[in-house]
C-alpha cells in the first residue's frame, strides 16, 4: 500500500480528481494528508469531506523560501510518502526539498511541455498562434516545469479561442490525466532513464 500526499494551494481541482479516482478504483494505495499552502484553500474542505488529513504549511509565515520548505518537508514527512502529488501548488521550491523527493514528486503543467513553462501559459499559447495545447505530467527537478515527462493530453485550439475556453478544455484533460499518471506511478509502471520516462503498458493483475 503506497502513501500518497498531495500539496495545494488552492481549490485543487486535479486533487479532486485523483482522489475520486483513487476511491472509485480502489487504488493500491492510501492519500495519507493534503497539505496546502494557504489556510484559505478551499480544497480542504473538499479532502476532509473525503476523510483524508489536512494539514497547512502557511508560506507568508516564513521569511525565506528555505525555512518554509524546511517546515513542509517535516510535516509532509510525518506521513511516509511514496509519491508527492503537486495539485496547483503555488511555490517555488528550493532544489535541497526537489532533491529530497527526487523520482517521488509529480506535477501537472497546464501547457505541452517544453512549450510554455512558468505561469499565463494559456494566453501566451493563443499568442504565440498554435493550433494545439494540452498538459503535461512530469516528474519534478530543481528547473521549474523541466522535469522528465510522464504522459501528455492535447487540445484543439480553436477559432475565437480566449483563454477561459482553451483552460476550461485543457483543464477538463487534466482531469483524466493527472489521476492515470499517478496511478502508474503507484502501479510501478514508471521508469526512469537518462532522463526519459518509460510506461510499462503491459496488463497487470
Amino acid at each position: 500500500m503506497k502513501n500518497i500526499v498531495i500539496l495545494i494551494s488552492g481549490r485543487g481541482s486535479n486533487m479532486e480528481a485523483v482522489i475520486r479516482a483513487a476511491q472509485a478504483e480502489q487504488w493500491p494505495a492510501r492519500i495519507a494528508a493534503v497539505i496546502s499552502s494557504r489556510s484559505d484553500a478551499p480544497g480542504l474542505a473538499f479532502a476532509a469531506a473525503h476523510g483524508i488529513g489536512t494539514a497547512v504549511v502557511e508560506s507568508k509565515q516564513y521569511a525565506t523560501r528555505a525555512e518554509f520548505d524546511a517546515v513542509l518537508q517535516a510535516e509532509i514527512d510525518r506521513h511516509a510518502p511514496d509519491l508527492l502529488v503537486l495539485a496547483g501548488f503555488m511555490r517555488i521550491l528550493t532544489p535541497p526539498f526537489v532533491e529530497h523527493y527526487a523520482g517521488r514528486m509529480l506535477n501537472i503543467h497546464p501547457s505541452l511541455l517544453p512549450l510554455f513553462p512558468g505561469l499565463s501559459t494559456h494566453a501566451r499559447a493563443l499568442a504565440a498562434g498554435v493550433t494545439e495545447h494540452g498538459a503535461t505530467v512530469h516528474f519534478v527537478t530543481a528547473e521549474l516545469d523541466h522535469g522528465p515527462t510522464v504522459a501528455q493530453a492535447t487540445v484543439p485550439v480553436l477559432p475565437g479561442d480566449t483563454v477561459e475556453t482553451l483552460s476550461a478544455r485543457v483543464l477538463e484533460q487534466e482531469h483524466t490525466l493527472y489521476p492515470r499518471a499517478v496511478r502508474w506511478f503507484i502501479e510501478d509502471r514508471l521508469t526512469q532513464l537518462n532522463g526519459a520516462v518509460h510506461v510499462d503498458h503491459t496488463t497487470h493483475h
